[in-house]
């Protein structure tokens, strides 16, 4: 009774095993041959100022942070001898009033937006990652004036770039 019970187990654990998961930085969906990754600058279909520089620095921290990549930032046609590059077109950026403070008579928090084209094609043109339409929105308390404060506030743009980067490598590296 008991060698059929171990026998059984014996054939569920390795079943069990491979069940899914895998360690955190490693896309399976990427080929292995990936090493180099290119980043250029991301451009930019919208009036606000240096979001594009913000977000592209942003993205390098985060996949050199969280990958086994060498990643590099380049030049719009990528890096000749990068297995890979990812590119980033802004297409819409704007923000509108969330919450109103009936004291103040003023809105108190506001809803920013960044509409963002990305794709991630490898040295052969083969797209491994495409989102045409990447959204990515984010919650800020009111200033005086928040459409300027987001584009003058280095700090508060380093907040939105980091999250969005942070978001987007955990949907190119999980294939979302």
């Amino acid at each position: 009774m008991r060698r059929p019970a171990l026998w059984l187990l014996a054939c569920i654990l390795p079943a069990l095993a491979g069940c899914g998961y895998h360690t955190v930085g490693s896309a399976t969906h990427l080929p292995p041959s990936l090493k180099t990754l290119a980043i250029p600058l991301f451009t930019t279909q919208t009036d606000a100022n240096h979001t594009e520089i913000a977000l592209t620095e942003a993205v390098l921290r985060e996949f050199a942070a969280r990958t086994h990549f060498r990643v590099v930032p380049s030049d719009s046609s990528g890096t000749p001898d990068a297995d890979a590059v990812l590119h980033g077109t802004i297409l819409k950026q704007y923000v509108a009033p969330l919450t109103y403070n009936t004291s103040t008579q003023q809105s108190s928090s506001f809803l920013i937006t960044l509409v963002i084209s990305v794709t991630l094609k490898d040295r052969d043109g083969r797209i491994l990652y495409e989102n045409k339409n990447y959204t990515y929105r984010e919650q800020y308390q009111a200033t005086s004036n928040l459409p300027t404060f987001i584009q003058e506030d280095p700090a508060a743009m380093q907040r939105l770039s980091r999250h969005f980067a942070s978001q987007l490598v955990s949907d190119v590296l999980e294939g979302f």
